[in-house]
């Protein structure tokens, strides 16, 4: 019959077949020229603030002023998403990076400033992130949001993989100066590049007045959706995990695999598995929006993270964060494209950054706790926490979908 093949031909669309639509490749493009600047970002800040104080509290300190604004504007940014053109909001969350990422460009002797423009410049991604992410189903199909959002990440990961190296080496050989200059480019080229975006449609007019109350309407609506309250206690549960099993990965390698030299094949392991989860999902999965595919990778992760408790060779270890890389592309794919397909259109910024607020409170406190376990038990502790937090939130998925239709 030919409606069914139709309907299955739209199953897997192709990435070529969406970059050749001129706005969507513009918001690809754009988010891609971001994901520079921000990778960019993280590495010259945290050689920069090493230079500086010669601490690695004081580049833990870079990544507290990374999470801090997230705390404090999701919620605001949420509802201006919701209220404002989402091309707007981001063409000026573009322009305030380029002024703060100019400004070290002139002025970096300062570790104090250094943490100021960290703070600003994650500012700036709060409220840029939820609008692209709001942006992209009005971009495209909901049968296309798998392969629209496969390809944003796929181009974020390769954009990690192959811009860290290069930030340092420019960093480290030419100085900090021209780095930053740099970063600032990138953030007005994705500016730049977004202005010519015509937003095919807008969020609609609200009736409340100030945006926190805007928001506050909205975490009430988004209460009502039942698989946000899984996928909700899901992330938390994810992100009390990650953020500790993350950042201590350098110590498992040090402590338990032979030496910190086998750090950076561990790092490369988890990239080279992000890369390949977008193919996989598209090439050999017929519906990846199902919520299985959202809670199914935590649990892939927690068995990960229970081998790296126990394993004490540097192959072993990478082999098994191939698959830590491979669940978590796939499950953020299908995390954004689910939430993209089931949430209403007015409501989509503030469930973004909801949940944004939902994984780093987690990942706060997840690195607070972690360097604590560690310190008084030993690094297997915190692996074996984390692999059963992971464990935990695949279970909450797993009994909220099947208790639940997966449309509710």
């Amino acid at each position: 019959m030919t409606v069914p093949a139709e309907r299955n031909a739209k199953v897997r669309p192709s990435l070529r077949d969406l970059l050749r639509r001129p706005v969507y490749r513009r918001l690809w493009l754009a988010r891609t020229i971001s994901q520079v600047g921000d990778v960019a970002q993280f590495t010259t800040l945290a050689l920069l603030v090493i230079a500086l104080t010669g601490s690695g509290l004081g580049v833990s300190a870079v990544v507290l002023a990374e999470i801090v604004p997230v705390l404090l504007l999701a919620p605001l940014a949420g509802s201006l998403v919701d209220r404002l053109p989402r091309v707007k909001v981001m063409v000026a969350a573009d322009v305030v990076r380029v002024v703060l990422a100019g400004v070290l460009a002139i002025w970096h002797d300062s570790a104090l400033l250094a943490y100021a423009v960290a703070f600003g410049l994650s500012a700036g991604q709060v409220f840029f992130s939820p609008a692209a992410q709001s942006l992209l189903p009005s971009v495209v199909d909901e049968d296309e949001l798998v392969a629209a959002n496969s390809g944003i990440w796929t181009a974020a990961v390769t954009a990690q993989i192959l811009v860290a190296p290069l930030a340092a080496l420019v960093a480290v050989n030419v100085g900090f100066g021209p780095a930053f200059a740099l970063n600032a480019f990138s953030f007005a080229l994705s500016g730049c590049v977004l202005r010519g975006l015509r937003e095919p449609a807008r969020p609609k007019p609200v009736s409340v007045a100030s945006p926190f109350a805007h928001a506050r309407e909205g975490l009430s609506a988004l209460s009502q959706i039942p698989l946000l309250k899984a996928l909700a206690v899901g992330q938390f549960l994810a992100a009390l995990s990650a953020g500790a099993t993350g950042a201590l990965l350098v110590v498992l390698a040090q402590d338990r695999l032979g030496g910190g030299e086998g750090f950076g094949l561990l790092v490369a392991a988890i990239g080279a598995g992000a890369a390949l989860g977008p193919l996989l999902l598209l090439r050999r999965i017929t519906d990846p929006r199902r919520p299985l595919f959202v809670f199914g990778p935590y649990a892939v992760r927690g068995v990960v993270d229970l081998v790296l408790s126990v394993v004490t060779s540097i192959p072993l270890a990478a082999l098994v964060l191939i698959f830590y890389g491979l669940s978590t592309s796939t499950g953020n794919v299908t995390f954004s494209s689910l939430i993209q397909s089931r949430v209403p259109e007015d409501l989509r910024g503030r469930a973004f950054a909801g949940f944004d607020l939902l994984w780093q409170s987690g990942r706060l406190l997840s690195l607070l706790a972690g360097g604590l376990l560690a310190d008084a038990v030993g690094i297997q502790a915190v692996y074996v926490l984390g692999g059963l937090l992971l464990l935990a939130a695949a279970t909450v998925g797993a009994v909220a979908t099947r208790t639940r239709p997966a449309a509710s």
